[in-house]
């Protein structure tokens, strides 16, 4: 593959050569009404409505022969020319984000770029239906096709992830696990204790009744790995919702090696005796082995719940396979369906048929309307990630996070674990003399975005930290290799290398180092820079888009 060219696991629609008759008709037609439609309807003058912001789109298609034409590119031309008759300033702010992505190395691990096709299946009309229930069983009627979107993106999720049942609504992965929480209290808690007041509906109990209900409900133990050794807020987190549903208990990592011990674990969960025993993490770069915590989880009668959120992409892709991977062994299994898994910003739930029931209400239970279009974007996403290049895809993230991490090492950048498992690492930024804070501010000013992270013990917070979190799934889908690992290393090496933290100059704290403000070296930023531009010159993200022409036409 030629450089910068568009890596062949990118899911995006190629135009075959029986549909270019049909395209050229369609475009034609687009283009007439692009420049000519009235827009009165909806409350913008025909005036504002002709042609402002028709330029990119009919510049295009006169660019363009027949053949070249990318049906991508015209409708994502044609939504930003849509937007802009009302909103001149979103569309230009869409098209800031485009540039500013283009200009900036994306190492978040929690992000990634999701295919056109993804994008495109968020806007339409289904945004305009309620939804309410589940397919078969909504509380709207009219939801015919919205069934068949929603059955057809739980199909693809069974299918991909070989689980019992899943479920597709829920707008976060938060969300998601607050769906799983609610469907374990109500499947092991609350439904044993109707039983023994011979009752089904909750509404027909007594006041008591139902106040002793809400106490046995309210009174359950959570198990999960803490938030400071790289579990996730929603784990039980004091800040967090789900520190007031349960009473929480922690584990973290080993201090000396910065990896589970599940002799600890297990130690632990015979003390605590948790309803719910829960593994998975936001910042942790090795891999679990689901098996023995389900052991652990059976010893003490829990549910053993899996937040897969970060590798979701791992397991659908079979990098993560047998002890490794969470579906045969977890009762319920929570995700993002962005991340590694490349689809929109959206959760889901799956789990054994034994929780299915609850996990289904989850509207009404704890979250509001599903969002079918959104749900239409999970469906496209799941479809392309049930394809055989996306198991490519999986497998270079994990590979490239490993020479990622290696080649950190080699410049002499301390990580977390020595290494990584998965698609994230942990670099320890505290022998260059400044803060995650203040790391991940100086390498933004030298175009490599990615977040600070807590190290596991960390003396310096969440808020400043120790530490910054790196993950090679964007870098991935724009085709970047091990080579380029290595000299994104040695752009990291020498922009913290060459960043130093101010003194406070006044005020209580005068005199000492601030953990915030740093000055970074001008001649190694202006190198970083220049580094940075030149490896996404030679992997733009979306390199079927015209940025220059986007600018022209929409400011």
């Amino acid at each position: 593959m030629r450089r910068g060219a568009k890596p062949q696991n990118d899911p995006v629609t190629q135009i075959r050569p029986i549909e270019t008759l049909i395209l050229s008709a369609f475009v034609g037609i687009l283009w007439a009404s692009t420049v000519r439609c009235s827009t009165q309807f909806w409350g913008v003058s025909s005036a504002m409505a002709t042609v402002s912001h028709s330029s990119a789109l009919t510049d295009y298609l006169t660019a363009a022969a027949p053949e070249d034409i990318d049906s991508g590119v015209v409708a994502y031309l044609a939504n930003l020319s849509e937007v802009a008759k009302v909103a001149p300033g979103v569309a230009a702010s869409i098209v800031l984000e485009l540039a500013d992505q283009r200009s900036n190395l994306k190492l978040i691990a929690s992000e990634n770029y999701c295919s056109l096709a993804t994008q495109l299946a968020m806007g339409n009309l289904l945004t305009d239906k309620y939804a309410e229930g589940y397919p078969g069983h909504r509380f709207y009627a009219g939801c015919d096709n919205v069934d068949t979107v929603e059955a057809y993106a739980v199909e693809q999720a069974c299918k991909l992830f070989g689980c019992d049942h899943a479920y597709v609504q829920p707008h976060s992965g938060a969300d998601a696990n607050l769906i799983a929480y609610w469907a374990i209290l109500m499947t092991r808690v609350q439904g044993p204790a109707l039983d023994a007041l011979e009752s089904t509906n909750p509404s027909a109990l007594s006041p008591e009744d139902w106040n002793r209900l809400r106490a046995k409900v309210g009174s359950q133990r959570l198990m999960g790995m803490d938030y400071s050794s790289g579990g996730h807020l929603t784990h039980g987190y004091r800040h967090n919702v789900s520190a007031q549903m349960f009473e929480c208990f922690t584990y973290g990592v080993d201090r000396k090696t910065g990896r589970l011990d599940y002799d600890a674990l297990e130690a632990q969960a015979r003390e605590v005796k948790p309803l719910i025993f829960l593994a998975g993490y936001s910042a942790y770069p090795r891999a679990i082995d689901f098996e023995r915590l389900r052991a652990i989880a059976d010893a003490v009668s829990a549910v053993f719940m899996v937040d897969m959120a970060h590798f979701a992409g791992l397991v659908a892709g079979g990098v993560f396979e047998g002890k490794h991977n969470p579906i045969p062994y977890a009762h319920v299994v929570t995700s993002t369906t962005h991340k590694t898994l490349r689809g929109p910003r959206g959760g889901l739930v799956l789990c054994t048929e034994e929780f299915a029931e609850m996990v289904n209400k989850g509207c009404p239970l704890v979250i509001g309307g599903p969002l079918p279009h959104i749900m239409a974007a999970k469906a496209i996403a799941l479809t392309e990630a049930n394809r055989p290049e996306f198991a490519d895809y999986s497998r270079r993230v994990q590979s490239n996070a490993a020479a990622l991490a290696e080649a950190c090492m080699s410049e002499g950048l301390v990580v977390a674990t020595n290494g990584t498992d998965n698609h994230l690492f942990l670099v320890d930024v505290t022998p260059s003399g400044i803060t995650g804070r203040q790391a991940e501010s100086a390498l933004r000013e030298c175009g490599v975005t990615l977040n600070r992270n807590s190290l596991p013990y960390d003396a310096n917070g969440p808020w400043y930290t120790s530490g910054l979190r790196l993950g090679t799934p964007a870098a991935t889908t724009l085709g970047m290799g091990e080579s380029e690992m290595s000299e994104i290393a040695g752009i990291l090496k020498a922009v913290l290398s060459h960043t130093k933290p101010t003194t406070i100059e006044s005020g209580e704290n005068a005199g000492k180092t601030s953990q915030a403000k740093y000055t970074i070296d001008p001649g190694a930023q202006s190198e970083a820079l220049e580094r940075v531009g030149a490896l996404l010159k030679r992997y733009p993200v979306y390199p079927e888009l015209d940025l220059s022409m986007l600018q022209r036409s929409f400011g």
